[in-house]
């Protein structure tokens, strides 16, 4: 009988858990320490980079698993935006993103043993023109300050995005398409994990 790896997401975030665990119902977090700030880096190299130190870090303390690990940005006119760090910082990001493209970037990384795989994905979104109420309102649910470019898609940021260009999963924090393929890449079937037993889905 075949032995799957356990699987470790290296990342606090809750957003990238629920998508994970449909896919791995035992799934394993461990957080890494304070990410490393690559200013100046290209968003693609950005993430990446981050991405791999997160599961780098994560690997040494399980060296027979599968780590994954991830970081977005949100870039508009070549600007990264990440978590906001104040209510009046989060007003600004609304703000150059209100009636206008961006770019969702996010790092993909996986470590299984000695080999590692590291992508990333870009998902373009537009959004509505806002209001100096609606950033207001928003702001005041709390929603926006622990996310990348003050807003969540996956929640009442929703309401502000009219049409996007790619992987709707990747604006939420990790592409699972690209997952399915960078496992692919190591031998590994994302869908293997999932549990059929017993009609239990």
């Amino acid at each position: 009988m075949r032995e799957d790896p356990y699987v470790v997401l290296a990342s606090a975030s809750p957003r990238r858990k629920a998508l994970l665990v449909p896919f791995f119902p035992d799934l394993v977090v461990d957080v890494p320490l304070e990410e490393e700030d690559f200013k100046g880096n290209p968003p693609s190299e950005l993430v990446e980079a981050l991405a791999q130190r997160k599961v780098r870090e994560v690997a040494s303390r399980h060296p027979h698993a599968l780590i994954i690990g991830a970081d977005t940005v949100v870039v508009v006119d070549g600007e990264i935006l990440g978590k906001p760090g104040s209510l009046g910082d989060g007003a600004r990001m609304l703000k150059r993103l209100s009636g206008r493209w961006h770019e969702v970037v996010t790092g993909l990384a996986l470590v299984l043993g000695d080999r590692e795989v590291v992508s990333h994905a870009v998902t373009h979104v537009l959004f509505a023109p806002l209001t100096s109420q609606e950033i207001d309102s928003y702001l005041s649910t709390g929603e926006p300050l622990d996310k990348a470019g003050a807003y969540a898609i996956q929640g009442i940021g929703g309401l502000f995005v009219e049409e996007i260009k790619g992987s709707y999963s990747n604006v939420v924090g990790l592409p699972l398409r690209l997952l399915y393929v960078l496992m692919g890449e190591l031998g590994l079937d994302m869908r293997s994990w999932i549990s059929v037993k017993g009609g239990e889905r």
